[in-house]
């Protein structure tokens, strides 16, 4: 497959940074700004920014005691933020912002690069914004159509919002949210499609057994109850939405909702990817319903569009952080073979498979650091807890194009293209 010009400029540039990290090791830049939380969070970055020739990837990772954000090109630290407990991150949906989920509310952060109306690239110091959406137990963010929605586990409140208001808004402004409270407060997610309608599990502490889908006046179109364990949403071609259970997966699309049965009577699907160049999305699978901590060797693919479900046997485990979709729909597993697999979602044929990583062990504990997969545009992204790196993949050429050392060990990884809909 031929590489696009972006492709081979972004290359390129990763290239002489694994050379110029190689030689100082430290994976800081003299010329980044202070890191220091204090120097990071101090008021605004300029509004205007700085131009750049094409769009200029960062990355956000975190780690025990906070967050960083990194070049992602140079795969240098350009930020670290001073944050307690267990931190999750998001992205927000514009390319620009990271949404996290901290102990008491969602946090928006400012990665400092993106796209003006006009076309023109451009990037600033990453800051948290002091934007926050104070709740309890802030859970799953889901981007889509330009909506981003905000899903509380502690209280069922839905708060959903338009994505682009991020960057109009005054440091600390909040957007004019829609709210929605679920009938009971439990682990779940919500996803709003174009025509407002909004897909939501249900739930509540003891079990969760489906979803509903409301229309955009939020009274209910249709629901349905047969799937224990609801965990995991992703969004194919079309605007079908994927749900996954303990026995299969739910499917909604054109106004109605299909069941489509795992092959095993216990057949898990509780993490999922969903590509828009894609009918299929990907999953996990695990049919051990009595494992202290199951680690499956094969992958579901959903269908869509023929409401088919297909495994496929890896010959590796991976964990539910190393799922991701390329460009083009490519379905993306990191294996603890420590290769990046990729697998065509048509025919579920493995198409190629790239060293990475060294081999390892997914932890018994899920908040534990493990090797994590993001991707950003046409590179993917893989850190590697135990030597502190993170290393970027041409995705279309299946090679290492840069590695960046990192002072912390980095827990989970998102990215920020700098634009929209920057595939090509």
């Amino acid at each position: 497959m031929t590489l696009s010009a972006p492709s081979l400029r972004r290359a390129a540039a990763l290239s002489v940074a694994a050379l110029l990290l190689a030689g100082c090791g430290t994976g800081q830049t003299p010329a980044a700004p202070d890191p220091s939380p204090a120097a990071a969070s101090a008021g605004s970055p300029d509004a205007s920014g700085h131009e750049s020739p094409e769009a200029s990837p960062r990355l956000v990772t975190t780690y025990d005691g906070g967050v960083q954000v990194l070049d992602g090109e140079t795969l240098q630290v350009l930020a670290d933020f001073e944050m307690s407990g267990f931190n999750r991150i998001n992205p927000a949906g514009d390319g620009r912002h990271v949404i996290i989920s901290t102990a008491d509310a969602f946090k928006v952060l400012d990665t400092g690069t993106w796209t003006d109306d006009d076309g023109t690239h451009r990037t600033s110091d990453p800051v948290l914004t002091g934007l926050e959406f104070d709740t309890s137990k802030p859970g799953h963010v889901v981007h889509h159509a330009g909506r981003t929605v905000l899903f509380s586990d502690g209280t069922g409140a839905v708060e959903s919002f338009d994505t682009a208001d991020l960057a109009g808004l005054a440091r600390g402004e909040k957007p004019d949210t829609e709210t929605h409270t679920a009938a009971e407060a439990h682990h779940g997610v919500a996803v709003e499609l174009s025509n407002g309608e909004l897909v939501l599990t249900l739930g509540n502490d003891e079990e969760r057994p489906g979803i509903t889908v409301l229309d955009s006046n939020r009274g209910e179109i249709v629901r349905n109850e047969d799937c224990p364990g609801v965990h995991g949403e992703a969004t194919a071609a079309g605007e079908a939405v994927v749900i996954g259970c303990e026995t299969g997966v739910l499917v909604y699309d054109d106004g109605a909702i299909t069941k489509i049965d795992s092959p095993d009577a216990y057949g898990r699907i509780g993490n999922q990817a969903g590509s828009e160049e894609s009918p299929v999305t990907l999953g996990d699978y695990k049919s051990d319903p009595d494992a202290e901590l199951e680690r499956p060797e094969r992958i579901s693919l959903i269908n869509t569009a023929t409401k088919q479900l297909q495994l496929v046997d890896l010959g590796t485990s991976y964990s539910f952080r190393s799922l991701a979709r390329g460009p083009h729909g490519e379905a993306l597993v990191l294996g603890t073979d420590g290769a990046l697999h990729t697998i065509d979602p048509e025919t579920g044929e493995l198409v190629s498979s790239t060293a990475v990583v060294e081999p390892w062990e997914e932890p018994l504990e899920w908040q534990q650091p493990r090797p994590t997969l993001t991707v950003v545009d046409h590179t993917a992204y893989v850190t590697d807890p135990s030597a502190n790196t993170v290393i970027a993949v041409d995705i279309e050429s299946g090679t290492v194009t840069g590695s960046g050392k990192l002072e912390q060990t980095p827990n989970e990884l998102t990215g920020a293209a700098g634009q929209v809909h920057s595939h090509s």
